[in-house]
């Protein structure tokens, strides 16, 4: 007697293919990326929603105009500063001044970075002096510096660069130490020696991330523009702004917070691009 057995079909395991269509759910996926014109669409939509969020806020009963004036009068306010008063050449000094002194952290900090990252000696020795004054704020020096500097420009960009120098000697510091051991194993068997290391080797491998460490940190420094340049200044977006303080234009003050961001968006645009500029390999 044969014993018959009878099996019923394998159900395939994979999963359902998604339907057909365009599913809002399907754009929460996981790192996934999207698409140029969508992009562009997500930053106008997200512009949109702020700008009348603003002002349907100004324009709120609660609210008192002369204190939060919507972004018409915002608007206004701004032309009328560049129009009629000399505005420009106030950014221009401010521009200056964060140009200037971020050159300085970096001269300063670059080469910092790149010893302590690459020789263990020496990240012993200056680790221990740089990461306190990580913690240090920066407005808090500013009446050793008036007394030190006065009231010139000198005070300002040195405010600046204390501002940052020390963050962005510790982050070139981890960019340093980012590059592959292998890299560096290899050349030096290779018979290079430490100067060519450090320079053809390490150098070129870590400068991509030393670009968007700068990109990053220049940022920083705009945010310490106004601090810098509230005290005894003369020209300069935070010296506009005091001066709007005094006879309570709260629409200049904006228009200067506004200036201030659209600034430090063009230069983050201007790393950006160099960066894809300079090391297409990445993109």
């Amino acid at each position: 007697m044969s014993l018959v057995t009878t099996t019923e079909p394998s159900v395939a395991l994979n999963p359902e293919k998604p339907a057909a269509g365009f599913s809002f759910i399907s754009l929460f996926e996981f790192k996934k990326p999207i698409k140029r014109p969508l992009k562009i669409g997500l930053a106008i939509g997200a512009w949109a929603g702020f700008l009348l969020s603003w002002h349907f806020l100004a324009a709120a009963s609660f609210t008192p105009d002369a204190l939060f004036p919507g972004p018409a009068k915002v608007g206004a306010a701004l032309f009328d500063l560049f129009a009629n008063q000399s505005f420009g050449t106030d950014v221009l000094m401010s521009v200056k001044r964060i140009l200037i002194s971020f050159g300085i952290a970096l001269a300063i900090a670059l080469p910092l970075g790149m010893l302590m990252g690459t020789f263990p000696v020496a990240e012993g020795f200056l680790n221990p002096l740089v990461s306190p004054f990580r913690y240090l704020p920066a407005p808090s020096f500013v009446p050793l510096l008036l007394m030190w500097l006065g009231t010139g420009d000198g005070q300002k960009i040195a405010l600046l660069v204390l501002g940052v120098v020390w963050f962005l000697v510790t982050l070139f510091m981890d960019n340093t130490k980012a590059v592959k051991t292998e890299i560096v194993e290899c050349s030096r068997t290779l018979g290079a020696k430490r100067g060519n290391v450090l320079w053809r080797v390490i150098l070129p491998s870590a400068l991509p991330s030393y670009l968007d460490t700068a990109r990053q940190m220049m940022a920083v420094s705009w945010t310490y523009l106004v601090i810098a340049e509230i005290v005894a200044a003369t020209d300069g977006i935070g010296a506009m702004m005091m001066r709007a303080k005094r006879f309570v234009r709260v629409d200049d003050i904006l228009a200067g917070i506004l200036v201030i961001g659209l600034l430090g968006l063009l230069f983050d645009l201007v790393f950006r691009l160099i960066h894809r500029l300079s090391f297409r390999y990445l993109h």
